[in-house]
Order: C-alpha cells, then structure tokens, then sequence
C-alpha cells in the first residue's frame, strides 16, 4: 500500500484520478464535494470548480450545499469548457454532473490522463429510479466511488431515491424540499 508522498508521485506519474460522489438529493453529496474540495485548498494545491450553467438554485456562480456551505465556482454550458481553465489545474471539482452533457466523461479523463484529480458530485439516478446524464458512465470510470444516503422521509431508514413530489414528468426539474423528498427503496415503491 502507498502512502503520503509516494501516492502523490505514482498519481502524478501515472496519470490523475476520478472520484465520484453520488446519491439522491439532500445525501449530502455536494457538501462532501466541498468537504473534499476545501482540504485541497488548505493544501495549497490548485483548484477549479466547475456546476453547469442552468443551476442556479442557490448562486449563480458558487456551488452551495443544501446545509448554505458553498465554494466560489465556475458555470458553464457544455463540459468541453471545462478543459479551456488552468493548465496548472491539480484538482478539478465538478458538482451536478448529472446535468452536464454526455462528453463529461470523456472531458474526466483526459483530465485524469494529465494528472489531474477530478472530484465529481451528482445524483445517480432520476426521479423515476433510472441512470441519470453521465453519471452511469463517470461511476464506471472512476477510481473511486462514493454513495451517500440521506434519510427516508417517510420510515427513517436510508434513503437512496429521490422523490418528486410535484407533477412534472420532465427529467430535467430544479428544485429542493417544496418539489423532493428522499426516500428508501420501500417507501420509493409504495406510490
């Protein structure tokens, strides 16, 4: 096993890596981003923030968890833009993946190819259960995986569905506590 220093330089060596983040809504997800994220700036390592364009729930430009943590970041519309900022990058965090277009995993590794630490935050799967965007494609390709759960608001249990509580059938629906609700497999099943 690696440790410290050495870690760091077979990373280097060897290419970058990719960690996703992923879970239903309110799992925590974007504040284990910002978590991960704060610890490399603490570091003093070079850091890039990344939240597509269309989420603008809490701030149009910093990525906020739902707990009001945020982190200055930068919007944008496709996620071949991603690759146009800081060429010293060292950690590239990307939060919403889930929102982003179906290059996002190719953008990821090349990334990763060039050294760089790709942390992405997304919800894995859509209000009806199923893959949602990239986020299938990104957890194949990823280093690491990391599934949160939030708590099931009608039994307690854990929570890995998110619950629309509104009538839309659109996939694509911004929205927090007045329109989700996170929900364990039972009670997700028991409409």
């Amino acid at each position: 096993m690696l440790f410290g220093d050495e870690r760091l330089r077979r990373r280097n060596e060897f290419g970058g890596s990719i960690e996703v983040i992923c879970g239903s809504m309110f799992s925590g997800k974007t504040e284990e981003l910002i978590r991960r994220l704060r610890r490399a700036q603490i570091a003093k390592l070079q850091v890039e923030i990344f939240k597509p364009k269309t989420d603008t729930r809490y701030d149009e430009t910093a990525v906020v968890s739902h707990d009001l943590n945020s982190i200055h970041s930068t919007p944008v519309d496709h996620s071949s833009a991603i690759l146009l900022y800081g060429s010293n990058t060292q950690i590239v965090g990307i939060d919403e993946a889930q929102f982003f277009d179906d290059e996002l995993p190719e953008v990821c590794v090349k990334l990763a190819n060039k050294g760089v630490r790709v942390i992405i935050a997304g919800l894995d799967m859509d209000f009806t259960g199923k893959p949602f965007g990239p986020m299938p494609a990104l957890m194949a390709i990823a280093e690491e995986v990391t599934k949160v759960h939030a708590v099931c608001m009608k039994c307690g249990g854990p929570a890995l569905f998110s619950y629309r509580l509104v009538e839309n059938k659109n996939q694509l629906m911004l929205g927090e506590k007045e329109s989700y609700e996170p929900r364990c497999r039972a009670c997700f099943n028991s409409i």
